[in-house]
């Protein structure tokens, strides 16, 4: 079993590349986003309640809920941590000595990082979207390819969880892959065999728990996952009015590029931070302890 749900939540950093990006993205989803660390932090904030007795009673229940098997909670912060872990991570003692003051993206980083070819970026954020969809199928109890109910549940995505996607749009999307990133991503997806597929890392690293029974089956789910949701991201984009640029000039607040080394900046950001992984457990933790507080 994974670490407990409050272990998790008592161990999130309070500031990092992650927390500094994600603050940087604020400006897309203003005040959406809160870094609540702590098991205790997230009783208080969701249920507004203070007394010390009934939060360790909400806790306990969260636990107990977290910790049974034919729940899904488990498997969904498997899901957010292995396809932010599926990326090899720069090491993080030569990162840490960075936090608090602004991180050069050039000199001696720049020999770690490699940016992704196109392809392999269009599928990343293709698998990220569907490990977002079955994460929600998990969390809620419901079959983990029900892409309409996925669908319905985002005119209601506040939170981390809008932060989650807002970032998966811009850092895995428009940064690397421009203005035109959605239709880059289907036509990759169109021309996609299932031999690439299986070739790709993080998909071999969370194939068991995607819809499809097979290969070819898995493929055509994701290729249905981004052909639902390419609307809602193509509306997001045109409402926030967002473009490579804006993001790139609020991402200056904490990382150091020129503008000849834009395709790396992606890259760093994919090996150095882990927000699937973060946001994905703060959403796991809110959804237990809202579930629990209603049925104490």
């Amino acid at each position: 079993m994974s670490k407990a749900i409050f272990e998790l939540m008592d161990n999130l950093p309070q500031n990092n590349i992650t927390i500094m990006m994600l603050k940087s993205l604020d400006f897309v989803v203003p005040g959406e986003w809160q870094n609540i660390v702590g098991f205790d932090n997230m009783i208080r904030h969701e249920t507004g309640e203070d007394d010390p007795a009934l939060i360790q009673q909400i806790g306990e229940k969260a636990v107990r809920l977290y910790n049974d098997n034919t729940q899904g909670y488990q498997r969904a912060v498997w899901l957010y941590q292995t396809v932010d872990n599926a990326d090899a991570a720069l090491g993080a003692a030569a990162l840490a000595n960075k936090v608090g003051g602004k991180i050069p993206l050039l000199g001696g980083l720049l020999t770690n990082i490699t940016p992704n070819p196109d392809q392999a970026q269009a599928i990343d954020l293709s698998l990220k979207l569907v490990v977002e969809i079955v994460a929600f199928c998990q969390i809620n109890g419901i079959p983990g390819d029900s892409i309409g109910d996925f669908l319905a549940s985002l005119a209601n995505y506040s939170g981390e969880e809008i932060m989650r996607l807002a970032t998966l749009i811009c850092v895995d999307g428009l940064i690397p892959l421009g203005p035109d990133f959605l239709g880059k991503i289907h036509e990759t997806l169109s021309n996609l065999s299932s031999n690439d597929l299986q070739n790709n890392k993080t998909f071999s690293s969370i194939s068991s728990l995607i819809p499809g029974g097979n290969i070819g089956g898995q493929l055509s789910f994701i290729n249905n996952s981004f052909d639902s949701v390419k609307g809602w991201m193509s509306d997001f984009v045109a409402s926030k009015n967002l473009s490579p640029q804006t993001i790139l000039n609020n991402l200056k607040s904490f990382v150091e590029f020129s503008d000849d080394k834009l395709d790396y900046v992606a890259a760093f950001l994919d090996l150095s931070t882990n927000y699937y992984e973060h946001t994905g457990i703060q959403t796991v933790a809110r959804k237990l302890i809202t579930r629990a507080y209603n049925e104490i």
